[in-house]
């Protein structure tokens, strides 16, 4: 582990015990929205995953993230486990506490400058730091590149499907083991196993598409999963398809073009100026989990229709239900 780091709200004076409950959720009309549901950024949960931050290793004008994590229960605290991965898997950590209802943003420069990565979320409870049923978060990161690629990107929300503490978790406990296996009573919801890229743009066109592949699993105690070899499949809009495969630590970030991936023919002949492509990206065995996101940055934005900046999480298309994050337990430092 990196460093460790404390965040603290002059606001949170009390401990809440924290339970699952479409109680604190009376106010507001509709359903609500079924835990099972499988993880996206259109819902709120009990560990968010944001897919990259990053800021400049002496300053964040060009390049930073702005994180930003929001507490949507009207009735309980939140006190959240937040886990820095650096691409290259090195891990730094921190705790955040909400008031019912709070919202809280930090600057990637401010807490973890010159870092590349992506930021896993985890709600405790506030005695022991175990785990617990906390299905009321939900986040978001503005991201800049000194490229001039910029988005918003939703942070991924997993539901936890058990009530209280995470079972098997206690006063004794020294880690604890988050299984996203989609078992009611013990688990979070599945990993995605295979995710895609629904529509690339060409680089003659002016696009330059940067392409973010995030692992899920490992210790965020002492260091997480790599990607290892990531099997892909690019499409043209005529059908014509192609593969490759690439390699990756715990974050994979590269810009499309003749360098990555490596197809043939390459990809700038493949997808010409005035066509359009999409890929995909998975473990051959289907043995990882895998999030990701693209960014597309396009000078000609403000003077060509057809040229467009922004970017999204990429989209999930099957789950892997046999992943496992195991954290170190402590208490809350806030």
């Amino acid at each position: 582990m990196r460093t460790s780091q404390k965040f603290t709200s002059a606001a949170l004076a009390f401990f809440a015990v924290i339970v699952l409950s479409a109680v604190s959720q009376a106010a507001d009309p509709g359903l609500l929205y079924p835990p099972t549901s499988e993880a996206s950024d259109q819902k709120a949960g009990s560990l968010l995953f944001y897919n990259v931050y990053t800021s400049g290793p002496t300053n964040g004008n060009a390049e930073n993230t702005r994180i930003n994590i929001t507490n949507t229960s009207v009735t309980s605290a939140a006190f959240v486990h937040l886990y820095f991965v650096a691409s290259g898997c090195a891990i730094a950590d921190s705790f955040i506490c909400l008031t019912a209802t709070q919202t809280a943003s930090f600057l990637a420069s401010d807490i973890d400058p010159g870092v590349k990565g992506y930021i896993v979320g985890v709600a405790v409870d506030g005695v022991f730091g175990c785990p617990v049923a906390f299905n009321w978060l939900i986040g978001d990161a503005y991201i800049k590149f000194a490229s001039g690629h910029a988005a918003n990107l939703g942070a991924i929300a997993f539901s936890s499907l058990y009530n209280g503490l995470l079972p098997g978790c206690d006063s004794n406990s020294i880690t604890a083991a988050i299984n996203f296996n989609g078992v009611v009573g013990a688990g979070y919801n599945c990993t995605p196993a295979v995710i895609a890229l629904d529509n690339v743009g060409s680089r003659s066109d002016g696009n330059d598409t940067m392409v973010i592949l995030n692992r899920v699993g490992g210790n965020l105690g002492i260091g997480a999963f790599s990607l290892g070899t990531v099997f892909g499949l690019l499409y043209d809009d005529a059908e014509n398809v192609t593969s490759f495969s690439v390699t990756g630590n715990c974050q994979l970030m590269s810009t499309l073009s003749n360098n990555f991936p490596r197809t043939t023919p390459r990809f700038e002949t493949f997808i010409p100026a005035g066509r359009t492509g999409w890929l995909k990206f998975y473990n051959q065995t289907g043995a990882i989990g895998i999030l990701g996101a693209a960014i597309n940055f396009n000078a000609n934005a403000s003077s060509s229709a057809g040229a467009f900046n922004g970017g999204h999480n990429l989209h999930h298309l099957t789950l892997n239900c046999g992943m496992t994050y195991t954290l170190p337990v402590f208490p809350p430092s806030c």
